[in-house]
């Protein structure tokens, strides 16, 4: 780390280690523990003499979110927050007391929390029990906190009768967790490899996918893997559904995974076969490099609707709701 460690929140220290392990997972989770993090900073700051909160508090904030950065890249998610409470600051009337200054910030923090994440995700949930009907075959992939929560709202809350096709990939093999979730709910779940997913298809009645972000093109960034279930639900002509808060928009615009990815440790792909690894000694071959993804994106043209807090939305509104965001803020 090129940052001194004295200049560190030990909060921030704490945070930035769970993520690059991997003990804080998603979008979600992420965002609202680094939003937590950061009401715990600004309850510990205290302005120097002969400075502004508003000025000094965002100068303060940047090494944090640098170490944060380093540990593993922030995501789209994470970016609109940290700029959303950066504009916050820096709004702040010269007249408050330092006190009150904190505690105004901290109330910000607990409202975009309890607006953009929460209740945003009861409304996803609400639009989403719409589109699910009794005996549905719904396919899902990974661990998406947004559509696991949607499932078993439809199940526990309102009643829905459906069947629900886990679909899994190495090597985080997330989706685990997912029917461990589900499961415990009560819901009828199948469990198949991301390599099996033509075979059970044709009995899917339609496919619910969560998003790490969605860019101003009407691209969907999400886990790998996701692109290529919607490529072969649209060859079957199964319905593809993307659940995705509107606080995970951004202006950045890509049309494949390569031009800005996040890229996980290659030894991850090394899999045992009998006790063998055929990949064991790759690092010596000078011809091969392994390149683990963690997100691709999926063209606009594979997605047949997004349901978000405002409703649901088709991909190529994305650019809409950013410029009315836009203007609120």
């Amino acid at each position: 780390m090129s940052i001194p460690s004295t200049v560190i929140h030990p909060a921030v220290v704490r945070l930035g280690l769970q993520y690059s392990q991997g003990i804080i997972n998603g979008s979600n989770a992420r965002c609202i523990a680094l939003l937590e993090v950061f009401k715990q900073l600004i309850r510990d700051y205290s302005t120097p003499p002969n400075e502004e909160l508003s000025r000094d508090l965002v100068a303060k904030l940047k090494p944090h979110i640098s170490f944060l950065n380093q540990c593993r890249p922030l995501s789209a998610s994470m970016g609109n927050a940290i700029k959303y409470l950066k504009k916050e600051i820096s709004c702040l009337p010269d007249t408050l007391r330092e006190e009150e200054a904190k505690e105004k910030l901290q109330d910000t923090i607990d409202k975009y929390l309890r607006e953009k994440i929460l209740l945003a995700a009861e409304a996803i949930s609400r639009s989403a029990f719409e589109k699910i009907n009794d005996n549905d075959v719904i396919l899902v992939y990974g661990c998406s906190s947004l559509v696991n929560r949607t499932l078993c709202d439809a199940h526990a809350k309102k009643g829905r009768a459906f069947r629900v096709i886990v679909v899994d990939s190495r090597p985080r093999l997330e989706g685990r967790e997912t029917l461990r979730r589900l499961v415990r709910k009560g819901i009828h779940c199948t469990y198949v490899m991301i390599n099996a997913i033509s075979y059970v298809l044709p009995e899917v009645s339609k496919v619910l996918l969560g998003a790490h972000a969605l860019l101003a093109n009407g691209s969907v960034m999400s886990r790998v893997g996701t692109s290529q279930i919607a490529l072969v639900s649209k060859a079957y002509n199964v319905p593809v559904l993307v659940c995705c808060e509107t606080y995970k928009f951004c202006e950045r615009v890509q049309t494949d995974s390569f031009v800005s990815n996040e890229l996980d440790d290659p030894d991850d792909l090394i899999v045992l076969r009998k006790g063998q690894a055929p990949l064991g000694g790759w690092a010596e071959n000078k011809s091969l490099r392994l390149l683990n993804l963690v997100y691709d994106v999926t063209p606009p043209d594979l997605v047949d609707l997004v349901i978000t807090d405002l409703g649901m939305i088709p991909c190529t509104s994305v650019p809409v709701v950013l410029r009315v965001k836009n203007v609120d803020q």
